[in-house]
């Protein structure tokens, strides 16, 4: 038994409780494209978040997490006001209950105990694997996937006041194993493109969280809504380079959703060796037009070009987090060492470094194996 799962089934017990898990997310390429019908292509990663639930008679949810202290307890009605919810952690259930009960789904009464290994405040999607599980385990199992992925997205709203798009939701709800998934924002469907065998897919964190409620993101989001009311179209997706050259955070969608498309094709076609520029000018664009990295992100991308990676960039909304690298699977190890060693010499920070598997994405586990 793996052992969060004997943690988890000391905790609640093994009698009548239901199992779910929910993958965290690397995206390799278009960021901050999600929220303006644009275009994504993220992998569901071998990191999650599990989720034991048991009815109980009461209608409340009480919540439980093996991995950050305190209790939730809030009315299964959604009354809660999820931004108040104490743990902070706590408001992104809240948020799903709350979002549940708006969709017309309100769940019963439960104790969940909840465990991630996705790290929080890295920008590889803690808090919409956390979502989805808990949404699963309260009910939304039985939902189609894009309808509970926009629930969730609107729990995250709920539970933090980010403007979050919903790319996070749906590559954790519809991830398949070795592939990426292109996600088109707008219609919510998604072509699974199979991984390259000889790249291996490495994340290196910068060793500084980042929390999005209290950065720039809603800025952000604000100066694209503004730019696509002005040309008088409802998305980003909706407009052509030249039409925003002269408004750098318009600009970068626009040629992110470009690039993605650009990705894809080269996947598909097996153009290895047109991905790594691709990666360097969707870090380039988040850097200078968008302004979402930081030094440190900028140093850890250009260390591990350096050292060997074909191709990184920021992975996440930015404002610190991880970078994504694309590295000849042969040399992963080295390239990770080397770029660790000059990363810790330079800014004193630990970076951790290490690779991931694209995987199924969420759904209901078969109860955990007997001791």
């Amino acid at each position: 038994m793996e052992p969060r799962w004997a943690v988890i089934t000391d905790a609640l017990g093994r009698d009548g409780a239901r199992w779910f898990r929910a993958p965290g997310r690397v995206n390799l390429i278009g960021d901050h494209t999600d929220y303006h019908a644009g275009f994504v292509l993220p992998l569901a990663v071998d990191l999650d978040c599990v989720v034991a639930a048991r009815p109980r008679a009461e209608r409340r949810v009480t919540a439980r997490s093996l991995d950050l202290p305190g209790t939730v307890e809030i009315a299964a009605d959604g009354s809660d006001e999820p931004a108040t919810v104490d743990p902070a952690w706590g408001r992104y259930v809240a948020g799903v209950v709350r979002a549940l009960v708006e969709a017309g789904h309100t769940p019963d009464g439960a104790d969940v105990v909840l465990s991630s290994t996705v790290p929080p405040g890295s920008g590889l999607s803690s808090s919409a694997a956390l979502e989805v599980a808990v949404s699963l385990a309260l009910g939304g199992s039985t939902l189609p996937a894009r309808h509970l992925a926009r629930i969730c997205q609107r729990g995250e709203h709920l539970a933090t006041g980010v403007p979050c798009g919903v790319m996070d939701q749906l590559a954790s709800l519809l991830g398949k194993a070795g592939h990426a998934l292109l996600i088109d924002c707008r219609t919510l469907t998604a072509d699974p493109i199979s991984l390259p065998d000889p790249l291996a897919v490495l994340v290196v964190h910068s060793g500084l969280s980042r929390t999005l409620a209290g950065s720039a993101y809603a800025d952000r989001r604000a100066a694209a809504d503004a730019a696509a009311a002005r040309l008088g179209v409802p998305a980003l997706r909706d407009v052509s380079p030249e039409q925003v050259g002269d408004d750098p955070w318009a600009r970068h969608v626009v040629t992110e959703n470009e690039r993605v498309l650009a990705f894809a094709d080269a996947l598909r076609a097996g153009h290895l060796g047109r991905l790594g520029a691709l990666l360097l000018a969707s870090h380039a664009s988040l850097r200078d037009d968008f302004a979402v990295s930081t030094p440190e992100l900028d140093l850890a991308v250009d260390l591990l070009v350096e050292h060997g990676a074909i191709g990184a960039r920021v992975t996440g909304a930015g404002f610190g987090g991880c970078v994504v690298a694309l590295v000849d699977r042969p040399h992963v190890d080295d390239v990770a060492a080397k770029t660790r060693a000059r990363y810790r010499a330079e800014t004193g920070l630990d970076a951790a470094a290490f690779v991931v598997q694209a995987v199924d994405g969420a759904g209901e586990l078969d109860r955990p194996p007997a001791p």
